[in-house]
Formats: structure tokens, sequence, C-alpha cells
């Protein structure tokens, strides 16, 4: 999801400043490098969850106890809140912390969400997800691609994502405490929507940011939050996803 308090690019996307000492090749390669870092922690971390995921999916389904537990005893509520501690701790220490400090925790909030996703592959069909699974990640690489190589100034619809995304929450519990309503369809198609857009916004706003840093320890820190970011734009849209492609078991 987007971070509200990321800088916003503030020109058009192929208007970012100079930073004064380096040149346009220098630059180029820099943000090369830069935005390679990003992808290399997110695709690393989708690994990380999926892989956990499985094994925790199996070992339910071999009747382990403490895999049980961690998905319906009081624990999962441990294991749902601890993403948002990790987060929180990567937020408020980020200019205290070391890039290494920085990844450990990056890695360890991976590893809690593959937990978390276990339940999904116990409750879709393993053709349904893997589909799902190659949809999404095309998905994103063509957004992706798109927030990098527009022109155009996505801040302004950025905004306009942030308010959709907070309409998507409040609909989501509406659904949740009146089930009646029948609100699922409506709900997937806007999580879909609004994370795709996110994706493609998420990416320009890295590269701006870029232009923005330059280079050093602080850049790397950035790079790992970026990952973050686009982390959860990837997992939130191949769950919406899953509501419209997956086949749950019967």
């Amino acid at each position: 999801m987007a971070n509200w308090n990321d800088p916003q690019p503030g020109s058009g996307f192929g208007a970012s400043p100079r930073v004064q000492g380096y040149g346009d090749a220098a630059m180029d390669a820099g943000l090369r490098q830069y935005m390679l870092s990003i992808y290399n922690y997110m695709a690393s971390g989708v690994l990380l969850s999926g892989i956990v995921a499985m094994v925790v999916a199996r070992l339910v389904e071999a009747h382990n106890p403490l895999a049980i537990a961690l998905l319906v005893s009081p624990l999962r509520w441990l294991v749902i809140l601890a993403p948002f501690g990790f987060i929180l701790a990567m937020n408020i220490g980020f200019a205290r912390m070391r890039v290494s400090t920085m990844q450990a925790l990056f890695w360890a909030f991976c590893a809690v969400m593959g937990i978390s996703l276990a339940s999904v592959l116990l409750v879709y069909t393993g053709q349904s997800v893997a589909a799902t699974f190659f949809a999404t990640a095309g998905s994103f690489a063509g957004l992706s691609l798109v927030g990098y190589t527009t022109k155009k100034d996505l801040s302004g619809f950025g905004s306009f994502l942030i308010m959709g995304l907070w309409g998507l929450i409040i609909t989501m519990l509406i659904s949740a405490f009146v089930p009646s309503l029948h609100l699922n369809p409506i709900i997937s198609l806007l999580g879909v929507l609004i994370f795709a857009g996110l994706t493609a916004y998420d990416t320009q706003r890295l590269k701006v940011q870029y232009y923005q840093l330059g280079r050093g320890e602080f850049a790397s820190k950035v790079a790992i939050q970026g990952a973050l970011t686009l982390y959860l734009d990837f997992i939130n849209l191949f769950l919406f996803l899953l509501r419209f492609m997956g086949d749950q078991r019967r």
C-alpha cells in the first residue's frame, strides 16, 4: 500500500530533478540498481511467504498441533497482529535502524505473513491458487511497468486510491457485521481495482524517490520499505483476485 508519509512526486514522471554530482548515465545506472534491489526484496519476500504457507498447510493437514494452534487457537491473533507490529517498528525506527535490522524485520514480516496465508491453501484448491498466482504476477509486472515508464504524474491518482482504500476497509467492516448485504462481489472488484492502481502509483513514487534521495544507506533502507509496499500490493491483489478465480475445496 502507499505510504502517506513518503514524499509525493511534484512534477511529471519524466521531469524528476537531477541530483548534483551525477550525470544522466550514472543516474540511470543507479536507478536501475535501486529498482532492481526493490524487486529482488519483494520477490524474495513473496517466495518466503509462499514456502512458509505451504509448510504450515502441510503440517495442518498432518494434524500437527502447533500448526493448527497458529491458525485456529487464540494464537492466531498473534499471527494476525504481528505483521502490523513489524510495519510499525520499521516506520518508527527507520531513522535509527541499520540496514541489517530493516532486512531482518522485513524477512520476519514475510515469514509471519506466510503463516496467515496457509489458510488460503487450506480453503482453495492448489490448481486455482497456482493459476491466480501466475495471473497476479503477470498483472503486477504489467502494472508496475506502466508506473515505471509513464510520463504522467500519478500523485493525484494515488490520493484518489487512498480514499478508495479507506472506502474498501469500511465496506469490508460493514460486510463482516451485516453479512446479509452480500457485499463480497463489490469488495472483490474494488480490491482488485484499487490494488492494481496502487501498484502503478507506488512504482512511480519509488522511482521519483530515488531522484530525491540519491544513494547511500538511507536509500538502501528506503528500498526495503519500498519492497514492503510492493509486497503488500502484490499480496492484496492476489487475495482479491482469488475471490474471483479461486475454487474452494469441497
